[in-house]
């Protein structure tokens, strides 16, 4: 079995254990809900209690202890161990073509998944943020499994525009600013939900959302880390559009052209500079702040598979015939 053959075993191992990780995650939410409904129900007897003796009860007296999120745990074991096989696969096919992994839609979609679990295992050691897990884990595994059924190639040499030093470094910034954009995705749509929820708490209505979101920070505080997310995304991504036209410039004698993924590239820029802007300076927050976030992922995604599977032009390196 040579590199890439083992390569591919380890992927779809990884797309296994990540899949295991997502069914921990989703059991952890149920838990939450678990969580929350038990909380409520304590503070109802406490306050049938507290009426009925016109005293504050033993209960009330009580610290609720903290919840202990076991199948959070086990999701993150999980994720670390597939991160670590990602990692092996991705550095195998790396050997096995002798230049960096990144020079075709496959190899892109390897390394990008992998720098969007990097960073979500990295943010973990600062700020807790396991309740992404079932979001991360699940756009992981549709992005891998699409690659590795549908973008696989075998080891090719690589074109002749693509032989420079800026494929290391303007390949790998993109694939760094889709990680952060991924976690500013996953947490906006997490703020839609809370906000949801927390408009018809306000509203007092029976069924007022999703019971584990009360587990969750507020929607204000959500939006605040999407938007952190964002903004370094978005410098990694303004530093991916002027490496790209230095880049254009050294290969075709033109830093600009208007061709596809350009134009493509330069959408996704704008869309965050008017999120960035509009919520920075215009106080354009809540539920509009969140759509944009979400729109301008969803333009990243097409940027990655759509336009290089779909549209031809200089930028046509999907690899696929």
């Amino acid at each position: 079995m040579d590199l890439d053959s083992l390569s591919i075993l380890f992927i779809w191992t990884t797309i296994a254990i990540y899949a295991g990780a997502f069914v921990a995650y989703a059991f952890d939410l149920a838990r939450r809900s678990e969580v929350s409904a038990d909380a409520r129900f304590e503070r109802e007897s406490a306050l049938v209690g507290a009426g009925a003796s016109g005293a504050p009860t033993v209960q009330d007296a009580k610290t609720p202890a903290k919840p202990r999120y076991v199948m959070a745990r086990i999701g993150t074991t999980l994720t670390v161990i597939a991160f670590l096989l990602h990692l092996g696969a991705t550095v195998m096919r790396g050997i096995a073509a002798e230049r960096v992994p990144w020079a075709n839609l496959y190899e892109f979609a390897m390394t990008g998944t992998l720098l969007i679990v990097f960073v979500y295992l990295l943010v973990l050691t600062r700020v807790d943020l396991r309740f992404l897990g079932t979001l991360i884990t699940g756009l992981v595994v549709i992005l891998m499994g699409t690659a590795g059924l549908s973008f696989y190639v075998g080891v090719v040499p690589l074109p002749d525009a693509l032989k420079s030093v800026w494929l290391v470094i303007h390949v790998f910034v993109a694939s760094l600013a889709t990680a952060f954009f991924a976690l500013a995705f996953g947490l906006s749509v997490l703020q839609l939900l809370q906000s949801r929820r927390e408009r018809r708490l306000a509203e007092k209505a029976e069924k007022p959302g999703l019971k584990f979101m009360s587990t969750l920070p507020g929607a204000e505080k959500l939006e605040g880390m999407a938007f952190r997310f964002a903004i370094v995304g978005f410098i990694f991504w303004t530093f991916t559009l002027i490496a790209g036209a230095i880049w254009a410039q050294d290969a075709w004698g033109r830093y600009w052209g208007f061709d596809v993924k350009e134009t493509w590239t330069f959408i996704v820029w704008v869309l965050y500079a008017g999120y960035i802007h509009a919520r920075a300076t215009r106080g354009w927050r809540g539920n509009p702040s969140a759509w944009l976030s979400i729109v301008g992922f969803s333009a990243v995604i097409f940027n990655f598979t759509i336009v290089n599977v779909f549209f031809k032009g200089l930028h046509a390196y999907s690899g696929l015939s």
